[in-house]
């Protein structure tokens, strides 16, 4: 009674304060509407114990206990995170335990590679199932605003590719390679000698797969690698997506590393998610803990400010930043959809609890990188303590004009797909036609161990 009478209360405190498009369905049989609206979002409460993760609604506890199946929710991903959300900055307060706490995280080889393969070893048709075809797992770039995912991934890596102003035959380490998506449009484009390096069995076995398929092996070698342990010097050095499981303590040392690596005259690319809080603290209402304990284990994000300072501190001179944070909106907002789209079979795939982890989990970031709790950001280097003249006069080699998107062997170009519908890597020709290059095989093709 104690329990129905507390709930009762923050129902009608809530109804006084916002009007919200939810109804919550009572293990008796009643249900109450917030709003005059049909409602979009449905949450049902099982039993009496379960009415404690409504009263204090953090991101955290409501997530936790949809994913553990104490709670049912109904509803788009989209609708279900802003209504938490709202609920959320109406009840607590964004401070104290729900503040953007701070936190400090051990990091080791076997720590990093064991929180890589609890969140990419899922299967990779799992992940077949939400991103573009070439399943590049990172965030897109819309140049226009209007291309579809597949043509604003390749964009992004051709914008990467330009940034560093990658040559023909040059070496480029790309750290966190993923499933090869990289460094198998740099060979082609480029002709430049690729090596890429996970921690992930899957994206290695499919990764190593599609550069044989492509005919690449002679100039692209994938390697089941922690970066620390790659030797050598590279001409250009990409991260794309990695550094968030670096850990903020480990920044100088992981930008030393990078510094190691990369040739005297070379230039490396930092592509990361970073938190909008000075301090380095995580999203509010306790969405970071949602995610360190479900999504990423051992995942930190810094400030852009920190970032800089550690990459300075890592022997890097910074001559480049570019905001990435409405493309990584649009990008979660897409692969949001993708995965609602196909919730059968995703769930078939990877689980209740795991899809449960997952819905809630891109719509979240859609949500979290709309609201400035987080950003992207593209930072650009080169070795500190060089004269001026090794940098460039201007930004224009990022953004080359119409007249360079040909098959010049610049390397510029547009994206096109083949007659499968997968990504072809192709260079579009002055009268319309493609030049097909090696097409990266179907993800059907593979099956994950």
């Amino acid at each position: 009674m104690f329990v129905q009478n507390r709930l009762s209360t923050w129902i009608s405190g809530i109804r006084q304060q916002i009007a919200l498009p939810l109804r919550i369905e009572l293990w008796n049989g009643q249900h109450v509407d917030f709003s005059d609206q049909p409602p979009r979002v449905t949450i049902r409460l099982p039993n009496v114990s379960a009415a404690r993760y409504l009263l204090t609604p953090s991101l955290s506890n409501l997530g936790a206990a949809y994913v553990e199946g104490a709670i049912e929710v109904k509803g788009r991903a989209h609708d279900m995170i802003a209504i938490v959300n709202a609920l959320a900055r109406t009840t607590l307060k964004a401070e104290g335990k729900f503040a953007r706490i701070v936190r400090g995280m051990a990091h080791s080889k076997q720590k990093d590679a064991e929180a890589i393969r609890y969140h990419y070893d899922v299967s990779n048709e799992f992940y077949a199932q939400f991103l573009d075809p070439n399943m590049v797992y990172s965030c897109a770039y819309f140049e226009n605003g209007d291309e579809d995912l597949a043509v604003a991934q390749v964009k992004k890596i051709d914008h990467i590719l330009r940034k560093i102003e990658l040559k023909p035959n040059q070496t480029l380490l790309d750290i966190g390679c993923g499933w090869g998506a990289l460094v198998i449009r740099a060979a082609q484009q480029y002709k430049a000698r690729c090596v890429g390096v996970t921690l992930s069995e899957n994206q290695f076995a499919l990764a190593k797969e599609r550069v044989r398929r492509a005919g690449l092996e002679h100039l692209v070698e994938i390697r089941l690698q922690d970066y620390r342990d790659v030797r050598g010097q590279f001409d250009r050095i990409t991260s794309v997506g990695m550094f968030e499981h670096v850990g903020v303590k480990h920044l100088p040392e992981y930008f030393a590393a990078i510094n190691r690596l990369l040739a005297p005259d070379g230039v490396v690319m930092n592509h990361g998610i970073t938190t909008t809080d000075p301090d380095n603290g995580e999203t509010p209402y306790g969405g970071g803990e949602f995610i360190e304990k479900y999504v990423f284990p051992h995942g930190e994000l810094a400030h852009v400010g920190n970032v800089l300072k550690t990459m300075q501190q890592g022997g890097l001179e910074v001559f480049d930043v570019e905001n990435l944070r409405r493309h990584y909106a649009r990008t979660c907002a897409i692969w949001t959809d993708n995965f609602e789209a196909g919730a059968e079979r995703a769930r078939a795939l990877a689980g209740d609890k795991r899809y449960r982890i997952w819905h809630v989990y891109l719509a979240g970031c859609s949500y979290a990188f709309e609201q400035d709790w987080i950003s992207l950001y593209q930072i650009v280097g080169r070795k500190a303590a060089q004269r001026s003249g090794a940098l460039p006069w201007s930004r224009k080699h990022m953004y080359p004009s119409a007249a360079d998107n040909t098959n010049n062997g610049t390397g510029a170009g547009n994206y096109a797909l083949g007659g499968d519908g997968l990504s072809a890597f192709a260079l579009l020709q002055d009268d319309g036609g493609a030049a097909v290059a090696s097409t990266p095989p179907a993800i059907k093709a593979f099956s994950a161990s």
